[in-house]
């Protein structure tokens, strides 16, 4: 049945053969024995190409699910023989990777040695594309995701910072009102990114106008603040983001909001029903308790 998925998505013997790793004469053998059980002709062979028969066409997505129900299965036997042990798949978006990844891979070699982790560093719509698929297994992002088919594991909340040049009016301040950021020179990631998202729900909560909502934009908080410290304008940064981008800089200052200040939240993300759900609330307990040192507030 892999073999001939394979096939199926490929059209082609060795593309699928090299996809498997299964040798190049094995593969026509083992699409001919599924074949002979099922019963009927999947694929037509010619000296040019390879194409689905009217069978093979109708069966190559029932195919597909059936293998996904498989390996559904191995991972349930997986999690139940040793828990947080083997492959695990972990996608985290680029304003988060960087400041919280040291802890988590802390976390993985000090308690779970036995655990390999895989990062991918990912905007959110391709983790969650990433997740629905069964690519990733795990998700480290911000919510909430209004995402079907997907478990929030909270972790914290943080407050954003405006981060001004040095010698900026504001810079200092620990008393701001939301209000300030309706006529300032807001710098901004560029579109995509959640963060983005959220900087512009803060604006408009304070009043901002739509038309114009930033001045120029950036791909990474690395060249935001940069922007900032060229005096460019002023920017928002998740608090755990401050000791590492605002380090590189003496042209830089920082201004904290009045409580309630503007915030984000930052969560595990699973899909629902899982087979290793109980093994990803455990993770989620631990990594919150390694968290607990940073400036957040940890939610349980």
């Amino acid at each position: 049945m892999r073999a001939f998925s394979a096939v199926a998505e490929h059209l082609h013997f060795r593309e699928a053969a090299s996809v498997i790793g299964m040798s190049r004469p094995a593969l026509p053998g083992a699409v001919a024995a599924l074949e002979e059980t099922l019963g009927t002709q999947l694929v037509e062979r010619t000296t040019r190409k390879v194409l689905l028969t009217s069978a093979g066409i109708r069966l190559a997505a029932r195919a597909q699910a059936v293998l996904e129900s498989v390996g559904e299965l191995m991972d349930e036997a997986e999690a139940v023989r040793a828990p947080l042990t083997g492959v695990l798949r972990f996608g985290v978006i680029p304003t988060v990777a960087p400041y919280l990844l040291p802890t988590v891979l802390r976390l993985v070699h000090d308690r779970y040695p036995e655990l390999e982790l895989q990062v991918h560093e990912e905007q959110t719509a391709s983790l969650l594309d990433g997740l629905g698929q069964g690519r990733l297994d795990l998700l480290l992002l911000a919510v909430p995701l209004h995402a079907p088919g997907v478990t929030e594991l909270p972790l914290f909340s943080e407050d954003f910072v405006l981060v001004t040049p040095r010698m900026h009016p504001l810079a200092g301040r620990g008393d701001l009102p939301r209000e300030v950021l309706r006529d300032l020179d807001l710098l901004l990631l560029e579109e995509g990114h959640c963060l983005r998202d959220q900087a512009l729900d803060v604006c408009r909560e304070a009043g901002r106008a739509l038309e114009a909502p930033a001045t120029t934009s950036a791909a990474g908080l690395s060249t935001l603040v940069q922007l900032v410290a060229g005096g460019l304008g002023v920017t928002l940064l998740p608090r755990t983001a401050l000791k590492v981008e605002t380090g590189r800089s003496g042209r830089l200052s920082t201004a904290h909001f009045r409580d309630p200040a503007p915030e984000r939240r930052i969560a595990l993300a699973m899909r629902s029903g899982v087979a290793r759900q109980e093994e990803f609330a455990a993770f989620a307990g631990a990594l919150r308790e390694r968290l607990r040192p940073l400036p957040v507030r940890i939610e349980e």
